[in-house]
């Protein structure tokens, strides 16, 4: 299956049905009166969350997507058939956007959730409708009214509970793959991980939550450098943030350096999201001596003066990861039970949900306009302006509770 998460469709809905001029003709009924049909509703368009999807590649070879018409009525005064509504299947995670007016139409974030897209043109009348007592013989007749016609742009972002940062090779696909059932490609070289993969980290029975694995961000990454910042938008839904770091990484750079330099990309993407809960995770304990660990993690922690949670972990071991999860688990029922219990609370994280997807939005775009520039200034010759992920392969792995 290959990863596409934005796509930008057309939609058409069908025109309604004309409405008949006819006449009642029959043997011995000299004038018989007008018996023409109204003509039937044009189909609409909608959207619907499907959960057996996790890609949008379809809609890039099929762009254009067109409902059914209605029939015109006919005579004795029967009504012409319903165009069928047409339903796309989108994943779960879509949002959908009207690219001329650039208006959020909607999200489907629960399975089965429906969006009406387009409407579809209304009927037209037919001739009977017009008849009154001063005139027995109308000639009157409606068309039906066209149907609605869209520019939409697909956007698919992941639903995740918990999203990973961290630089490539920090160990966030070996973490994911330590606490759950998914198997996302380890190597040892930088980015492994190509697009985002998601897995279910069961903690007990009915006890579970979604973790999502982004590619690894880079010193630059808002410039481009890297993979960019195309996948950050798959962290705008998560509740929280796991920072992994690599405390003893194999070139010898500063794992306080790396920290900074993720934090200096995220807040140049969505300052939003950079003040979202974020938990400081320190991987690959067991490559430090077990004298020196201690002192080496807290040196760490006090350079950065961090003061939100922190945890030491080995996710190729699986050393401190449940202590990890249990801890995520609990915090994540805690955010349900406040949202559930405090309207204002939930508003709250709504609304920083919608300033996170529209930041990600305007600098995504931004950085769409900054590569045409440079190609059509010849600066760059190869790239790719509309960020097509279709070359990639996604694995996402629910595992069974």
């Amino acid at each position: 299956m290959k990863f596409v998460d934005e796509a930008t469709i057309i939609v058409e809905a069908g025109k309604g049905g004309h409405g008949c001029l006819s006449f009642r003709r029959e043997k011995y009924v000299p004038k018989g009166g007008p018996d023409g049909g109204d003509g039937g509703d044009g189909g609409s368009v909608y959207l619907e969350a499907d959960e057996a999807l996790n890609t949008l590649i379809d809609y890039r070879f099929q762009r254009k997507h067109k409902a059914q018409n209605g029939e015109p009525g006919s005579g004795r005064n029967c009504t012409g058939t319903k165009g069928e509504d047409l339903v796309l299947p989108v994943p779960v995670g879509t949002t959908v956007v009207d690219m001329d007016t650039h208006e959020v139409l909607g999200d489907l974030t629960k399975i089965g959730q429906r969006l009406k897209v387009a409407q579809g043109g209304f009927h037209g009348l037919g001739n009977t409708r017009f008849k009154s007592s001063v005139n027995r013989a109308p000639r009157q007749t409606t068309k039906g009214s066209e149907g609605e016609l869209r520019n939409l742009r697909l956007e698919l972002k992941v639903l995740a509970d918990v999203g990973l940062l961290g630089m490539p090779n920090a160990g966030k696909s070996t973490f994911i793959r330590s606490v759950s059932a998914a198997r996302p490609k380890v190597a040892d070289y930088p980015f492994t991980t190509l697009v985002p993969n998601l897995g279910v980290v069961s903690v007990q029975a009915h006890q579970s939550f979604v973790i999502a694995d982004i590619p690894g961000l880079i010193e630059g990454a808002a410039e481009g450098a890297g993979l960019g910042i195309r996948f950050l938008k798959h962290l705008v839904r998560t509740r929280l943030l796991l920072h992994l770091v690599d405390v003893a990484p194999y070139d010898g750079s500063s794992p306080v350096e790396s920290v900074r330099a993720i934090e200096h990309e995220l807040e140049k993407f969505s300052e939003t999201l950079a003040n979202r809960e974020r938990w400081l995770v320190l991987n690959k304990v067991d490559m430090v001596a077990e004298e020196d660990r201690d002192a080496q993690c807290q040196a760490i922690i006090d350079e950065l003066d961090w003061q939100g949670p922190v945890f030491r972990i080995s996710a190729l071991s699986g050393e401190g990861t449940k202590p990890l999860v249990q801890a995520v688990m609990r915090w994540i029922e805690e955010q349900a039970e406040e949202e559930a219990q405090n309207p204002e609370f939930a508003e709250r994280e709504a609304a920083r949900r919608r300033r996170m997807d529209e930041e990600a939005r305007a600098r995504i775009q931004a950085e769409r306009e900054a590569r045409r520039a440079a190609r059509e200034d010849g600066a760059e010759d190869d790239d790719d302006d509309d960020f097509d992920d279709d070359d990639y392969d996604v694995e996402v792995v629910y595992a069974p509770e």
